[in-house]
């Protein structure tokens, strides 16, 4: 098998894009916007330059190797989060019963799911300046924010709630089902 010297991914920054290193933590962030995370590992180091951060192995193993494609990912994604941002759409579908979607303050409730009469309960764990949601035409929600990860997870969460227990998924299809993830 063949050995690497070395690992080196680099991951440029926009314009605007402003990348900070302070010991094992780094902050991405553009206008006020900003994704901080941790990163610590005895072997990779991770540098910043003028536009670009850096992640550094030498003599990386498998495992090194791997995780070095890991680091770059998150990077990646935290440069992506703060210069455009990630947004979730999930849609609520039901046939017969009516189901009606708020969002108050840290929850979302679905109301009338199947006709129940207790409402389901999503919880949103992060604050609306983390990550935005909003109903739209009564069906549409529409998940906002800069952090891959809160906004997937909040998601997650919010399909979740309306999980069908003891009965058929193929006849009872009602439900809030994540439809787009993107941009």
């Amino acid at each position: 098998m063949v050995k690497l010297d070395k690992i080196v991914h680099r991951i440029s920054l926009p314009d605007g894009v402003n990348a900070s290193l302070e010991g094992n933590n780094v902050t991405i962030s553009k206008d006020g916007n900003s994704v901080s995370r941790e990163f610590r590992h005895p072997r990779l180091d991770i540098s910043t330059a003028e536009d670009s951060v850096e992640v550094f192995c030498d003599l990386p193993r498998r495992s090194e190797r791997a995780l070095a494609g890991t680091w770059n990912a998150h990077l990646t994604n935290m440069v992506k989060g703060v210069d455009t941002g990630f947004e979730y759409r999930l849609q609520a579908v039901y046939s017969h019963f009516p189901m009606t979607i708020k969002v108050q303050g840290n929850k979302l409730t679905v109301n009338n799911l199947f006709g129940e009469k207790v409402p389901r309960v999503a919880k949103l764990p992060w604050s609306p300046s983390d990550v935005e949601v909003r109903v739209e035409n009564k069906t549409d929600i529409i998940v906002k924010g800069s952090d891959r990860e809160k906004v997937g997870q909040t998601a997650a969460n919010i399909e979740r709630c309306c999980v069908v227990k003891k009965r058929d998924r193929r006849v009872f299809q009602d439900g809030i089902y994540i439809v787009s993830k993107g941009v």
